[in-house]
C-alpha cells in the first residue's frame, strides 16, 4: 500500500478533544479516558507544552488529525550521563493503520531524540497491545526490559 503523507505538528490546545479520541480508539483506551475534554486534560496539556523536555505532537492528512504522540527528554546520570528520549501515548487512528503513518511518526520521534544528543529511545506498551509489540519489534526495538506500575488513584 502507498504510504500517504503524514504532517506532524505539535499539538495545539484546541486538538485535545482530537486527541482524546485517539486514546479511546481501542478496548484498553476506552478504559482509562473519559469521552471529553475537561478540567485535567487542559491542566496536563498546559504542563506538558510549557516544559521544553517535552513534545506532544499530532500527525494529520488532510487537516485532519490521525495519530499522535508525546516525546520526553530525560537526564540521568547513568550510561555515563546520557539523556533517554521515552515515547509515551502513540497512537494511529484505527482508520487508517496499515498505511506507513506510525513508522513515519516514530522515524520523527527517533529523529527528534537524535537532534538532542539522547543515547536511548525507550517506550512501554501494555502487555494486551501484541499487534503494537510487533510493530515496535520491526521498527528495531527490543523487548529488553519487564516494566513495572503502581497505580496511585483511588477506587
Amino acid at each position: 500500500m502507498t504510504r500517504r503523507t503524514l504532517s506532524i505538528r505539535s499539538a495545539r490546545r484546541s486538538d485535545i478533544a482530537a486527541l482524546i479520541a485517539l486514546y479511546r480508539d481501542d478496548d484498553i483506551g476506552k478504559t482509562r479516558d473519559r469521552a471529553a475534554p475537561d478540567h485535567a486534560y487542559e491542566t496536563a496539556f498546559d504542563a506538558i507544552e510549557a516544559d521544553p523536555n517535552h513534545r506532544l505532537v499530532v500527525g494529520e492528512i488532510d487537516a485532519q488529525v490521525v495519530a499522535t504522540l508525546l516525546l520526553s527528554f530525560l537526564p540521568g546520570l547513568s550510561r555515563h550521563g546520557a539523556w533517554r528520549a521515552q515515547i509515551e501515548s502513540m497512537r494511529v487512528a484505527r482508520a487508517v493503520r496499515g498505511q506507513g503513518l506510525g513508522t513515519a511518526l516514530l522515524e520523527w520521534a527517533i529523529d527528534a531524540a537524535k537532534r538532542r544528543g539522547c543515547m536511548l529511545v525507550q517506550l512501554t506498551s501494555d502487555q494486551r497491545r501484541s499487534d503494537a509489540h510487533r510493530f515496535y519489534e520491526s521498527a528495531g526495538f527490543h523487548p529488553t526490559h519487564v516494566g513495572f506500575k503502581l497505580s496511585l488513584e483511588t477506587p
